[in-house]
C-alpha cells in the first residue's frame, strides 16, 4: 500500500462524491476491438490534454471480473487491461473470478491482502459480494464497483454502471412508437429477458413495461434466458412455437441475441421486427445489413470498464476530474442508454464488442 494519503484525506475520499451521468465526465470512450471486424478503431480512450492525463504517483489497481465466457464480459476485461496499459503510473493486478461467487470471493480477498491502492470489482452477484467490498473499504482500499451493484453503498467508493432501467425504456419507446406508426391494434409483443435473478434484468423489464404503457401497450409473452447463445436459441424457439404471430420482440442481450436470430431463421419467422440490447458489433452488422428482423439495439457498453480504471487511478492518486469543479471523483456514474438504428449505426460501430 502506498502512503500518499493521510488517514483523514483517505476517509474523506472514501465517503465523498456526487452522482452524475458519465457522458460528460471522461475524456472519451473505448472499444475492445483492435482491427476485429475492420472497424479501424484502436480500441482505447483518446486522452485529452490536461492534468488527468499527466503521470502521477505510481499506484496498483486490483481488478476482478467474471470469467470471459460471454462477449460482453470478455470486452469488460479487455477494456480494463488495455486502459491500465495506457498509464505509466499504473500497475494492473487482476485475479481470476472463477465460475461463481464462491470462487470470486476468496480470489478477491487474496487480492485485498496484497493491499492494492484501489480495487475495481465487477462481481458475479453484487449482493453476495457486498461483504467483500466492505472488507476492502474497511482496510482503506477504495472500491470502484463496476456494473453489478453492491447492496450497501458503504461497500464502494464509486459505482459506475449502465442504465438498465433506461435500457428498457429506450427499447420500449422504439417498439411503442413503431407499432403506433403501423396502426397495430392489440399487437403481440414478446420479451426475451436475461437472468431473472439479477436486479439488472428486473430493471430492464420494468423500464420496458413502463415505456410501453405510455403507448397503451403491454408485453404479451416473456421468458428469461441466461445471457448465452444456447439459452437465447432455446427460449426463442419455445416462444415462437407458442406464439403463431408476433409484431415485435425485444431481446435484452446481444450475445444471447445470436441464438435468438438462429431460432428465428430455423423457424422461418420474419413477420416482426426485433430490438436488441447492449450494442455488440455482431448486432450492429446485422442492423446495417438489414437482412434479419433485428433493426435496432439499445446500448449497454462495456467501455464502462475503461472508465472504471481511469476513475480508480484518479481516486488512488487523490486527484479530481479535469472537467468538474468538485475536488473528488463522483460517487455514482450512470451511463446513458442510446438507441442504434441503421441511420446512426456507423457512428457506434467503433464501440462495438464481438459476441
Amino acid at each position: 500500500m502506498t502512503t500518499h494519503l493521510p488517514d483523514l484525506s483517505r476517509r474523506r475520499l472514501l465517503l465523498g462524491g456526487t452522482a452524475l451521468g458519465a457522458g460528460v465526465l471522461l475524456a472519451g470512450c473505448t472499444s475492445n476491438e483492435s482491427g476485429d471486424g475492420g472497424n479501424g478503431n484502436s480500441g482505447q480512450t483518446n486522452q485529452q490534454a490536461g492534468s488527468n492525463a499527466e503521470p502521477g504517483e505510481a499506484i496498483t489497481i486490483g481488478f476482478s471480473a467474471p470469467a470471459a465466457d460471454h462477449g460482453w464480459i470478455a470486452a469488460i476485461t479487455k477494456n480494463a487491461e488495455a486502459q491500465a496499459k495506457k498509464f505509466s503510473d499504473v500497475t494492473f493486478n487482476a485475479v481470476a473470478a472463477g465460475k461463481d461467487v464462491t470462487e470470486q470471493r476468496p480470489a478477491v480477498e487474496g487480492l485485498i491482502s496484497q493491499k492494492p491502492d484501489v480495487l475495481v470489482l465487477l462481481p458475479h452477484d453484487g449482493a453476495q459480494m457486498t461483504a467483500t467490498g466492505k472488507v476492502a473499504m474497511d482496510a482503506g482500499i477504495p472500491v470502484v464497483n463496476l456494473d453489478r451493484e453492491f447492496s450497501d453503498p458503504l461497500a464502494y467508493r464509486t459505482l459506475i454502471k449502465g442504465d438498465n432501467y433506461g435500457m428498457g425504456v429506450a427499447a420500449g419507446h422504439y417498439v411503442g412508437k413503431k407499432l403506433k406508426e403501423q396502426n397495430k391494434s392489440n399487437p403481440v409483443i414478446v420479451e426475451v429477458a436475461g437472468m431473472d435473478e439479477l436486479p439488472l434484468t428486473q430493471d430492464r423489464s420494468k423500464g420496458f413495461r413502463d415505456a410501453l404503457a405510455t403507448y397503451g401497450l403491454t408485453v404479451t409473452r416473456r421468458q428469461a434466458a441466461r445471457f448465452t447463445v444456447a439459452s437465447g436459441q432455446e427460449v426463442t424457439s419455445n416462444l415462437l412455437s407458442a406464439t403463431p404471430t408476433i409484431d415485435a420482440l425485444w431481446n435484452h442481450d446481444d450475445d444471447q441475441g445470436v441464438g435468438v436470430l438462429q431460432a428465428m431463421q430455423q423457424a422461418g419467422r420474419k413477420e416482426f421486427f426485433m430490438v436488441g440490447g447492449a450494442g455488440s458489433l455482431d448486432a450492429m452488422e446485422r442492423i446495417k445489413a438489414g437482412d434479419t428482423p433485428l433493426e435496432c439495439t439499445v446500448t449497454y457498453s462495456p467501455t464502462m470498464a475503461s472508465s472504471a480504471i481511469s476513475l480508480a487511478r484518479l481516486i488512488a492518486q487523490d486527484r479530481k476530474m479535469d472537467d468538474l469543479t468538485e475536488l473528488q471523483v463522483p460517487k455514482l456514474i450512470i451511463l446513458q442508454s442510446e438507441t442504434i438504428t441503421k441511420d446512426n449505426v456507423d457512428q457506434y460501430m467503433p464501440l462495438g464488442f464481438r459476441s
